[in-house]
């Protein structure tokens, strides 16, 4: 089994940044991706960034490209997305999720979740 803990999360203006963490736990060693959704209310689950453990190479949805960064502390199986140039439309809640399969970019793949932490960005 794998844990996985968000925090970070916050109200900020737009404009603003925040740094989302996710602390991973447990049996992580087969974990192959890691990723970061988010869901707002009445919308459907967005995936926006992902990373492939082995190679470091990372996705992200179009939405967040060019302002969020994901990123892997291997020493401390502790994973991030950074925020930059926040939105109103980017409040949601954020999630962190684990998959051991090795297509990242299927999303019913990612079978370990975390709580949430949201994000609320006010204009």
């Amino acid at each position: 089994q794998v844990q996985l803990v968000e925090s970070g999360g916050g109200s900020v203006q737009a404009g603003g940044s925040l740094r989302l963490s996710c602390a991973a736990s447990g049996y992580t060693a087969t974990n192959s991706c890691m990723g970061w959704f988010r869901q707002a209310p009445g919308k459907e689950r967005e995936r926006v960034a992902h990373i492939v453990l082995a190679s470091g190479s990372t996705y992200y949805a179009n939405s967040v490209k060019g302002r969020f960064t994901i990123s892997q502390d291997t020493a401390k199986n502790t994973f991030y997305l950074q925020m930059n140039s926040l939105k109103p439309e980017d409040t949601a809640m954020y999630y962190c999720a684990a998959t051991t399969a090795w297509r990242c970019w299927v999303d019913p793949e990612y079978k370990y979740w975390g709580q949430g932490t949201q994000v609320t960005v006010s204009s």
